[in-house]
């Protein structure tokens, strides 16, 4: 047996009470919520209705919760295992004190700045 595989993607907020009603049938409440229904033309019927609103798959079997989570999860990539020191000329960039570089000379060491 197939299944919709039906997913809200957009709110349903200031749009008429029959349409809410709709989504509220189907059992979308939220966004991103993914729900499943068997392949029928009263749930064809209600999706034709919304259309707008969700996106739809024909799947073969209905997915767990713990596989829709693991599913919409993203790869790992990369973590940041230990933050550094940002630098300024060669020396450690001083917090709170504001310095401004300008054709390479420091306002704070006594240069000028010049434009």
């Amino acid at each position: 047996m197939s299944y919709f595989r039906i997913t809200l993607h957009r709110s349903a907020i200031g749009l008429p009470k029959r349409t809410k009603g709709v989504l509220a049938a189907l059992g979308l409440h939220k966004r991103s919520q993914v729900v499943y229904h068997p392949v029928e033309a009263q749930f064809a019927g209600m999706i034709m209705k919304v259309k707008e609103l969700v996106r739809v798959d024909e799947v073969d079997r209905k997915l767990s919760k713990y596989e829709v989570y693991s599913e919409r999860k993203p790869d790992p990539g990369f973590w940041v295992e230990k933050t550094v020191a940002r630098m300024e000329d060669g020396r450690p960039k001083e917090r709170g004190s504001p310095s401004v570089i300008v054709e390479g000379l420091r306002k704070e060491d006594g240069g000028e700045v010049r434009l």
